[in-house]
């Protein structure tokens, strides 16, 4: 049996698409506001200085606390059918199609958030381990549902939803150092379409697999 695990922005995609759903989804009052508000935290992300999970910790608060849970499911869904089509990285999806025509067992993996990865999976019949928003009586609270999945929260959710011992043969595709603990999983691990560590070879007797750059 083999198991693939893809990350999704940067990955399959080629940019970061969480910014570009925020930027979609969140009112111009709270984007002039957050703007300003999380300055200093975005100017220290790209200092190296803060790291992502903090950044997006605020974004989630500032950008969707009080906003009904619908709403964003919605926003979410067409964000999914409209955006995300033109938003993948031909050679990544060409390479998740082999995987799916060899019977591997797919698995989305991502720090990204499950209002518009869900439908997105759901269109293709993939399976997917992700973040989501939580809420109360239907209105988002402007938090996490338990811990962002990065880093080795990535590991955790995988492990609880899939039996890796079952597995022979594992790949895994990532592009950031938030997905490095999920490529250590992997008897076959490829880093922004590369092979990982570097230098390692290409599975023989497989379909090549073209650089994510």
């Amino acid at each position: 049996m083999t198991l693939a695990l893809f990350d999704f922005d940067g990955t399959l995609t080629t940019h970061e698409t969480m910014p570009v759903f925020v930027r979609r989804t969140v009112s111009t009052r709270r984007l002039l506001g957050g703007q300003l508000a999380l300055a200093p935290l975005i100017v220290g992300y790209r200092l190296r200085l803060v790291s992502g999970l903090l950044v997006r910790k605020a974004i989630v608060r500032v950008g969707y606390r009080g906003v009904r849970a619908s709403v964003l499911q919605a926003e979410g869904e067409a964000f999914a059918r409209d955006y995300l089509p033109q938003a993948l990285r031909p050679e990544a999806m060409e390479r998740l199609e082999w995987h799916r025509e060899s019977g591997h067992r797919v698995v989305v993996v991502s720090g990204g958030l499950d209002v518009y990865l869900a439908p997105w999976c759901r269109s293709l019949g993939l399976e997917l381990v992700c973040s989501s928003l939580e809420q109360h009586d239907g209105v988002l609270t402007g938090r996490y549902l338990g811990h962002q999945c990065v880093l080795d929260e990535k590991v955790r959710r995988l492990r609880a939803a899939c039996d890796l011992q079952a597995y022979e043969t594992i790949y895994a595709y990532g592009d950031t150092p938030e997905d490095v603990p999920l490529l250590t999983l992997a008897s076959h691990a490829y880093y922004a379409g590369q092979p990982w560590p570097a230098g390692r070879d290409l599975l023989h007797g497989d379909a090549p697999y073209a650089a994510i750059t």
